[in-house]
């Protein structure tokens, strides 16, 4: 069986598991009707379309 030759430190531990906690940007798509910047899989905001359907009436800003 191998065996560590030293033990292996708390910085290069974490080190090591810091590459898979990498934080990333969100996806952001193009609304298919206004245009408007959304999350994937999210009704838009601004109309109220989701997949082409108009699923919920936007309320008026003001």
């Amino acid at each position: 069986m191998a065996v560590p030759k030293f033990k292996t430190s708390k910085a290069r531990t974490r080190r090591r598991q810091s590459i898979n906690m990498k934080l990333v940007a969100p996806t952001l798509v193009g609304c298919g009707n206004c245009g408007n910047r959304i999350l994937l899989h999210r009704v838009c905001p601004k109309c109220g379309f989701y997949r082409g359907k108009q699923v919920v009436v936007p309320q008026a800003n003001g």
